[in-house]
């Protein structure tokens, strides 16, 4: 496999105009950092927002940017956008065919003791608004994450009944790509992530909010790795974690970067026993 170092570009902007980080740039397609908490782009569901990351983006760079997935908006990390209909078209196949290889970092409740590749499908999640013309007895659709545990902590912060709080620094892999398949999955296995608002557990983020001032979900969209729709190289982009790095730090829990480049070299879901769960009725 032929890979490919990244650019890194950089852009200024106006006062009081937030900047983008930029992890890779060429003719074809640009990548950025998205932050936690702003939406992609324009939606008639949050009409009062006036921020979003491809409006932000065309101004910093000056051309036309053209979205290929999405990040949900309380998620931060690599974001991807072509610079020509032709190119969006050619990463959009790429992406439905799930050819493109994702990893992300996650916070979640309790002690997270063993790898698995989750097997669980999910029923298909219909806006109320936007999908009010949608079928609603669909089946659901087949959905499998795989589940890395890396570090834990045991906080003596008592939590409902328990007189200590548990947490798992996670890596998952989507082999689907659900609509909240990540936050569903672990909320399923009961490990919600922290911070989620709808699959979460609220005692646990309003612990974080309290004690740590954290009030994101701590859900990353660490690396993605792509082959270019051109040149048939690889790309791998990688997002920071700096938001939160503060908070890892004081956990002791890994924040340099060589170490997260290492640990996807070395994560093969192909060898995790298989959960299989059924579909909920």
């Amino acid at each position: 496999m032929q890979e490919t170092e990244l650019l890194v570009a950089t852009a200024s902007a106006p006062d009081n105009t937030p900047v983008l980080r930029i992890l890779y740039q060429d003719e074809y397609l640009v990548a950025v950092d998205k932050p936690a908490g702003m939406l992609v782009h324009r939606s008639f569901l949050d009409k009062h927002e006036t921020l979003f990351v491809m409006q932000t983006l065309r101004n910093q760079i000056g051309q036309h940017v053209f979205p290929v997935h999405r990040l949900d908006r309380p998620t931060s990390g690599v974001l991807l956008f072509a610079l020509s209909s032709e190119i969006a078209r050619l990463l959009t196949e790429q992406h439905q065919q799930e050819s493109w290889c994702k990893f992300y970092l996650a916070v979640v409740r309790g002690y997270v003791k063993e790898p698995l590749l989750l097997d669980y499908a999910l029923q298909e999640q219909l806006d109320k608004v936007a999908d009010k013309k949608a079928r609603q007895d669909k089946v659901p659709q087949q959905a499998r994450t795989a589940i890395w545990p890396l570090a834990q902590i045991e906080l003596p912060i008592a939590v409902g009944r328990y007189p200590a709080a548990r947490y798992s620094l996670v890596a998952l892999q989507p082999q689907t790509g659900r609509k909240h398949q990540l936050r569903r999955h672990l909320s399923h296995l009961f490990h919600p992530i922290v911070g989620d608002t709808t699959h979460g557990d609220g005692k646990h983020n309003r612990l974080f909010a309290g004690h740590f001032a954290c009030h994101r979900l701590l859900l990353v969209a660490k690396r993605l790795t792509i082959q270019h729709p051109v040149t048939g190289l690889w790309l791998h982009f990688d997002a920071g974690i700096d938001d939160i790095k503060p908070l890892f730090n004081g956990f002791g829990w890994p924040v340099a970067e060589h170490y997260y480049q290492q640990l996807w070299a070395g994560l093969n879901a192909a060898e995790l026993p298989v959960r299989f769960d059924a579909a909920a009725d």
